[in-house]
């Protein structure tokens, strides 16, 4: 009897302890999420379908000036894959884990003020990055995208030449739901409308090559094969699969996009595309990470933020934004070269050696 009696006090002993361990094991992780992951940064991008930036540039320089400014601290990335609901499952289980900073390229940005306002609730701070995304964000770091469309529709303008009053242009936008698409679109309309002769077709490629594609075939089946003089395309994902269009039906007209991907800036070399817009990554990427670092250790972002900007829901938001530029086949080398985006050999492939010899790029 005094053995059995022996044996249960310490199962229940054990039991105790075993629960006590536990609970204690449970307080840590409450206390580890309430107080928040003083050391990580949250990544948050939007696809890898019709740009290959966000993998090629952003993250990779993002990630290095974060390590330069906190060398303990680390970056926690996901990319969306074109998925708004993808991306707000990415940005709960951040919160879940306690990240007090997230840098968010909303994948839809209209979709995102109960996120941003449930994280404000919760002293998480939100830095918008590239696309001004709804909510109460912390701050915004990207470039003047009117001035973009701008950039863009004077470019094919000059791309047409003494053709342009002339010139009707077909117009392949990004998707109606990333606010930049807005302001690329009013941007390039400010510039284009009254210099060339009209826009006689316009839909959205909602950033996907293959729909740009299809819009493109729409429009010659409506419009003819001499019915334009010109795309423009909001991005070079959506140009080359506009260029592939284009081609396979005979038609040579200036078609420009937005990105200055590698083989956006081959294109310009071979004549298949007139021209992208140089949005200079390491400096977007860097403000970024110096803001995030900032924010994570109660730092002044004034330095950084040195203007605002309204979104649909918040007004004065602290924002930077940066000069984007024009490449062309003529000034590659004092762009995307000089800057040491792309050396000469990873664009004069065997492929593109007889073109980069006629341009001089050597």
């Amino acid at each position: 009897m005094m053995r059995r009696v022996a044996v249960g006090t310490v199962a229940v002993s054990m039991a105790l302890t075993m629960a006590a361990c536990g609970k204690a094991g449970d307080d840590k992780k409450k206390d580890a999420a309430a107080s928040g992951d003083s050391k990580s940064i949250g990544l948050l991008l939007p696809e890898n379908a019709s740009s290959t930036r966000y993998e090629s540039f952003d993250k990779p320089f993002i990630e290095a000036k974060v390590k330069e400014l906190c060398a303990d601290c680390k970056v926690e990335y996901n990319n969306a894959e074109g998925s708004a609901a993808k991306q707000k499952q990415q940005f709960d289980t951040l919160i879940a884990q306690g990240v007090k900073v997230i840098i968010l390229d909303a994948f839809d940005a209209k979709s995102t003020q109960a996120w941003v306002a449930e994280a404000a609730k919760k002293n998480v701070k939100v830095i918008a990055y590239d696309r001004l995304a709804t909510g109460p964000v912390s701050a915004y770091v990207s470039f003047d995208n009117e001035k973009v469309g701008e950039l863009q529709g004077q470019a094919l303008v000059d791309a047409l030449g003494a053709k342009a009053a002339d010139a009707n242009v077909v117009m392949i936008n990004g998707d109606e739901a990333d606010p930049n698409a807005g302001k690329f679109k009013s941007g390039a309309h400010k510039v284009l409308d009254g210099k060339v002769k009209k826009v006689v077709y316009e839909q959205s490629g909602e950033w996907k090559p293959t729909v740009a594609g299809q819009k493109v075939g729409a429009a010659i089946s409506q419009l003819g094969k001499d019915g334009f003089q010109a795309v423009y395309s909001a991005n070079d994902g959506m140009a080359a699969a506009i260029i592939t269009q284009l081609k396979s039906q005979g038609i040579n007209v200036p078609v420009g996009g937005q990105d200055a991907g590698l083989d956006a800036i081959q294109r310009l070399v071979s004549g298949d595309q007139a021209y992208t817009i140089y949005k200079a990554y390491k400096p977007l990427a860097d403000s970024a990470a110096q803001l995030a670092v900032n924010l994570l250790q109660g730092k002044d972002i004034k330095s950084v933020a040195t203007s605002t900007i309204d979104s649909d829901t918040d007004k004065g938001i602290p924002a930077q934004l940066l000069e984007p530029k024009v490449v062309t086949k003529a000034n590659i080398k004092d762009t995307v070269v000089a800057d040491k985006l792309y050396t000469v050999a990873d664009i004069c492939t065997a492929d593109y050696a007889a073109a980069c010899a006629t341009a001089g790029l050597k």
